[in-house]
């Protein structure tokens, strides 16, 4: 498709090419800027959304009211919000003001993010070894670093809980490793052996245990306490090894697509050729 602009304005590819940039950059910038905005609102009012969630009757909820986790979680937002903000708006003002400057930022930005996730995903299978290594000692010292009782709970050890509830499984290799978790053995119920999330849930939202019993005395019949997370995330991923490839290949086609266009697009723009 050959892209070209005059003096009477685009040609019917890069119209179409610009609409294209402009409505797909529009949904990305909308939530971007919505995403932005929630995380700015908890960073500076965590009492309206503790007191928000304290009157809903969502139990699931409330467990996400901690302070901690409203800290973590609001520079979270704040991060990818900026992120998803500034990338969409380059692309979005670009393609709507047909300036050359913009796309040109924009399409350099996404060569930037496709090229790092190329270089990530080569080292990651040439040093396979090593980066599971790491990453099996990175997840180990979240556990000793932040893991805590689900009273005082951050957004660790929410993320955590819900891994244990999702995969059946409990700590890295087995219920032991929380032993090395100072803040979860200084604040857990006298007797406690297992958090409870290790044991087989009754909800496991709220993280109930069927059996009230198991959180002291964990047995294979009523938890997962020997089951380590670290084999089932593993067995899960070789599992779907397949469609995590093919999401992968889809997203670096996407993003190709995308740099296409920019790169077309500024290309058919005329220097002389500026709307204001």
């Amino acid at each position: 498709m050959k892209l070209q602009v005059s003096k009477m304005g685009l040609s019917c590819g890069a119209t179409l090419v610009k609409y294209l940039l402009c409505l797909l950059n529009f949904f990305f910038f909308f939530g971007g800027m919505v995403v932005l905005c929630v995380g700015i609102w908890l960073a500076a009012d965590q009492n309206s959304f503790i007191t928000l969630m304290r009157l809903t009757e969502q139990e699931a909820l409330q467990q996400y009211s901690q302070p901690p986790v409203i800290e973590q979680g609001a520079y979270i937002l704040i991060s990818a919000g900026a992120f998803v903000f500034i990338i969409s708006f380059l692309g979005y003002c670009g393609a709507i003001k047909e300036s050359r400057l913009l796309l040109m930022l924009y399409g350099v930005f996404i060569v930037l993010i496709f090229t790092m996730e190329i270089a990530a995903g080569t080292l990651a299978a040439v040093y396979r070894r090593e980066t599971e290594r790491q990453l099996k000692v990175y997840l180990t010292q979240t556990i000793k670093d932040h893991y805590t009782t689900m009273k005082q709970a951050d957004a660790i050890t929410l993320a955590w809980n819900s891994a244990m509830a999702e995969f059946s499984c409990c700590g890295i290799d087995r219920y032991t490793d929380f032993n090395e978790a100072p803040l979860w053995v200084n604040n857990k119920t006298a007797g406690q052996l297992v958090p409870e999330a290790c044991c087989k849930l009754e909800d496991k939202v709220l993280m109930k245990p069927a059996d009230p019993n198991c959180i002291f005395a964990p047995t294979p019949s009523n938890s997962y306490a020997e089951e380590g997370c670290w084999y089932k995330m593993n067995a899960f991923v070789e599992y779907n090894f397949e469609v995590l490839i093919g999401i992968g290949i889809g997203l670096g086609l996407s993003q190709l697509l995308i740099i296409f266009f920019a790169f077309c697009l500024c290309k058919a723009i005329e220097e002389d050729f500026i709307k204001y």
